[in-house]
This record gives structure tokens, sequence and C-alpha cells, in this order.
């Protein structure tokens, strides 16, 4: 059994900690690691760490903090189905499906990493007389959640790093085993990168260390509204990417089979554990007959991973028990007020948190299914009109992460684009994008943009320098000697 460590100012060690927890594998229920539960004081000592690793790692130059973390980039993508493995052991995702996910995410890093070369950290006006430089703001507290551990560590770190800033970096309790690998993958000077294990108790004495500068959270909405509160008392920045309830809408006239297959994946990817998961379905009354019968024919592709199976439809466990139960919770609740269950839907005997791959029909408005966050492999579909009755059923929520429109109408599409808030909208295919997309998600969904030259904002602090020396004039101060003054 693996014994997790908290990664200190280069060390690895669990110190003073005296309580442990057993990590158990989601598709066995049986324990397949230990973590440390890490209090205040390992969190005050890793933030410390980090805080003094900044002095030299925000002072190296530009380009040898990227190529530093372009090396570690080109370790990664030699470890991608280790990592798949791990993640496997203690969240449950299959690692046939895992790799292609960590691939991306790994070339998401460098994407991420490389930007910071085009990124203005220091940038001249155009008379010469002022210069906005972004300075790092320091130590970035990074909360992760559990559904896609290795994805959101890059994601949040990349930037942060390459920028300049130290990372205090806080796994979920319920998946951290792939945090310490990337850890121990990570060649940077001591300090530069801190994994903390622990609870609640440990990400709270994290957002309420006056070192860290800038809180990262991905989670959920009530652990998001508590960093924001922390980040409130002591004025410092946060970026929260928390929740989603996020809905697709058919339209008439596209190639039923064709979508019903892109919702499928939309809505059972990862058993559904994801931010972006398609949770509500609005389907135009002239193909959803068909619509319906295509996806359930695709839910019954989504299976259970079986020993030696490899492929990208497998489906593995929900995460834990809890999960599991509010799924259940939800479904439940969905046929008590008159839907109906189509594919799935029924908990498996044995051991694991299984649920299979769930299509329900006759959902209407008020049911958890439609009004809460499920986060599992349901597919809750609702017949409308057309495809304005669909928008305006879209935009009843007080979430706003993603969602995804299929028509042929570019009237109807720009219909969505206007009425809908949400931080992503995807047209005739779920989930896709560039290594530049920008967004910043609406409502209970999170607050500060991200990607591209964004990430980079919100973690950095512009100042400005102006005037220019006694003698000179505007046009007689070159641009590469203001860079070099303000760097």
């Amino acid at each position: 059994m693996k014994h997790l460590q908290n990664l200190i100012g280069g060390t690895w060690s669990t110190g003073d900690v005296v309580d442990f927890v057993e990590i158990i594998n989601p598709a066995t229920e049986t324990p397949v690691a230990s973590m440390p539960l890490s209090t205040a004081l390992e969190v005050n000592a890793a933030v410390d760490a980090a805080a003094d690793a900044a002095k030299g790692w925000s002072k190296l130059p530009l380009q040898e903090r990227v190529d530093a973390l372009l090396r570690i980039a080109d370790v990664l993508e030699d470890h991608v189905a280790e990592i798949a493995d791990i993640e496997e052991l203690d969240m449950g995702r299959p690692a046939a499906v895992g790799e292609q996910w960590i691939r991306g995410a790994v070339q998401g890093f460098r994407n991420d990493v490389e930007l910071a070369l085009k990124y203005p950290f220091v940038q001249p006006s155009a008379d010469h007389t002022s210069t906005v430089t972004r300075k790092p703001l320091g130590v970035a507290g990074v909360i992760v959640p559990w559904n896609f551990p290795t994805n959101v560590i890059l994601a949040a770190i990349g930037p942060s790093l390459a920028a300049g800033n130290t990372v205090v970096l806080k796994p979920s309790e319920r998946a951290p085993m792939s945090a310490m690998r990337l850890a121990e993958l990570f060649d940077l000077p001591g300090g530069v990168l801190n994994v903390v294990f622990g609870v609640g108790k440990a990400g709270a004495a994290l957002t309420q260390n006056p070192g860290v500068k800038v809180t990262h959270f991905t989670g959920s909405v009530a652990s998001g509204t508590a960093v924001a509160a922390e980040g409130a008392k002591h004025l410092r920045r946060v970026v929260l990417e928390l929740g989603g309830k996020d809905p697709a809408i058919v339209d008439s006239g596209v190639d039923v089979a064709d979508v019903a297959a892109d919702v499928a994946r939309g809505a059972f990817t990862n058993t559904g554990q994801l931010c972006t998961s398609i949770e509500r379905i609005y389907v135009h009354r002239a193909v959803a007959e068909e619509f319906t019968a295509e996806l359930v024919a695709a839910a019954a592709t989504y299976v259970r991973r079986e020993e030696g199976e490899r492929h990208d439809r497998q489906l593995g466990p929900m995460v834990d028990g809890a999960q599991r139960d509010i799924v259940v919770a939800h479904v439940d609740d969905a046929v008590s007020r008159g839907a109906t269950v189509l594919a799935g839907g029924v908990v498996p005997d044995g051991p694991g948190y299984w649920y299979p791959a769930t299509v329900l029909a006759d959902v209407t408005d008020e049911m958890l299914i439609v009004t809460d966050e499920t986060f599992g492999p349901v597919a809750a579909v609702q017949v409308v009109d057309d495809f304005a009755e669909g928008v305006a059923k879209a935009k009843k929520t007080e979430f706003g992460l993603s969602a995804t429109v299929y028509s042929n109408s570019s009237e109807r599409i720009d219909l969505a684009a206007r009425e809908i808030e949400t931080g992503i909208i995807w047209v005739n295919q779920w989930l896709r994008g560039t290594s530049e997309l920008i967004y910043e998600p609406a409502g209970l969904s999170g607050v500060t943009a991200l990607g591209g030259f964004a990430g980079y904002d919100a973690i950095t602090r512009p100042s400005s320098l102006v005037g220019t020396v006694a003698g000179d004039t505007p046009e007689s101060v070159p641009v590469d000697e203001v860079k070099a003054v303000a760097e």
C-alpha cells in the first residue's frame, strides 16, 4: 500500500502528522494508500517554504523558467500511462480513458507555459512615457478536486509557475495519489512546488494563511464560497472554478444519430463526473422520438470496465458511495415525480461504487435532476416545441459554466449565444476548444477569466512606471531600454 507524504521545501515527509486516512479503490472498496491528515502546522510550513523560494524563482529570467517547465512536460509525456493507472486506483476512471485526458493535460500544460513567452509581462506605452509590468503575486494556494486531478493541477500551476509564482498544492482527499507522483516528476528548486495532503481543515488553513497571495480553487459551490469569504477578509485574489448544470439544446434538422452520440459522450464521459458534463437535454419535438432512441442505443455502448478491456467508452465506478448516493437520490426523485427510466437507473450488485449509464425521459423542471448538480452518468431529456423554448429552459439555472447547442441555423446559434449566460458555448460538438480559449464562468460556476492571456492576468499584478529621465524626450528612450528598466 502506498504511503503518501507531504512535499515541503524540497523534502518529502509526514513530519509530526499523527493521523492518517486510508484511500479506497472505488472499484473494489479496498484500501490502496494511506494519506496524512496534515494540520495548519504543515500547511504554514509549506507556505513559508514557498515564500522563501519565490525570492529566487521570480528573479530567474523568464526563458529559464519556461525551459525548466518544458523539460518537465517532456518527462510527463513519458509517464502518462503510469499516471492514468494511479488515477484509476483512487478515483476510478479507467486507464484507457484517463490516458487520453492526461495526454491532453500535458499538452495543455506545454501550451500554457510556452504562451508565457508571448505574454506582455512588460509593455511600454506608444509614446514611451510609461511602462506596464506584470509581476508575479508570490505564493499561490492551489486546491484541486478529485474528478480530474492531473488535468486541473497542470492547468492551474502551469501559468502560475511560468509567471514566477510558487505553489502550495492541496489535492482532494478523495483522489490524492497522482498529485504525489506528479510532484515527484517536477524537477524544480526546493519550495517552488509544495504539496500538502489533508481534508478540509488543511484547505482552510491554506486559504487563511496571510502568506498566500492568490487562491486558485476548483470544487463545490459551498467550498468555493468559503474560499471567497477568506479572500475578502485578506483582500486576496481568488480564482474560482465551481459547479455546473450544463444544458444541451438539440434543434430540428440535425444529424440525429451523430448528435445523440455526442450528447452521450457529454453525459457519460468519466461516469458523468465532469463539471462540464451535459446534465440537461432539451430536444426539439420534431426529432425527439428518434433522438431519444439513438441516445438509449448510445448509452448501451458505455459499459462497465472489465479486466483487460481498453476502449474510450468504458465506465468506471463513481468516486465513492457518497457521490453515488447523490445520483441515486436524483434519479429516485425524478421517477417519483413522473420521469421514465429508459436505460440504466439501477445500482448493480457487488462491491464497488458502480452506476450504469442512465437515460431519463418525461423530465420536468422541478425535479432535482434538473435543478441540482448531479455529477453522475445520467442524461435527462426534456422535449421542447422549438429551439427558442430550449434556450429559455437552458437559461433557468443558477450555474453558468458551459452549454452545447446542436443546430444548422446560425440565427438560432446566435440566439443561444445572446441569451445563455455561460463561460463557453460549444456548437455542434461538446468540449471542443483551442489552447488560447478564454472564458469566465457565470453565476454559481465561479469567478475570474481563465485561458490564454487571461490565465496570466489572473496570477500577476500590473504595475506602471510613469515618466522619463531628466533631459530625455519620450522619443529618445529606446523601447529595449524601457523594458530593461522595468524588468
